[in-house]
C-alpha cells in the first residue's frame, strides 16, 4: 500500500521539479528525468501521460498544444503557480522521509 503512494509521489515530485526548470513536452520530460536520475526513474509515455493528465486536473501543471515546424502537434507542459506552491512541501516531505529511512537503516545495522 505505502509502496504505491511513494512511487506516485516520486513521479509527481520528479515532474514538478523538471518543469521547474522550464516548459517541456512529455517525451523530453521523460528523457530528462531518466538522464538526471541516472536511470533510477524511468517513465514510459503510457505511464507518463495519465499522470500528466491528473496533475493538470489538479491545477499543478498546464498543457498547451503546439505545432512544430514539421506540422506535428505536441502538448507542452508548464508549471502553474499552484504547482510551484506544491513543489516545496513535496520536496520537504521527501527529505523527511529519506532522513527517517536513513535513521532506520542505521538502527538496523547497529
Amino acid at each position: 500500500m505505502i509502496g504505491h503512494g511513494v512511487k506516485r509521489g516520486t513521479a509527481e515530485l520528479a515532474i514538478l521539479s523538471i518543469l521547474g526548470e522550464g516548459p517541456l513536452h512529455g517525451y523530453e520530460m521523460a528523457r530528462r528525468i531518466e538522464r538526471q536520475t541516472k536511470g533510477s526513474l524511468r517513465f514510459t509515455l503510457a505511464s507518463l501521460y495519465p499522470l500528466l493528465y491528473r496533475m493538470e486536473q489538479r491545477g499543478w501543471i498546464r498543457g498547451t498544444w503546439e505545432t512544430s515546424r514539421n506540422g506535428r502537434r505536441r502538448r507542452c507542459y508548464r508549471l502553474t503557480p499552484a504547482g510551484k506552491k506544491k513543489l516545496s512541501p513535496l520536496r520537504q516531505e521527501w527529505l523527511e522521509l529519506f532522513g527517517a529511512l536513513r535513521l532506520l537503516s542505521k538502527v538496523a545495522h547497529a
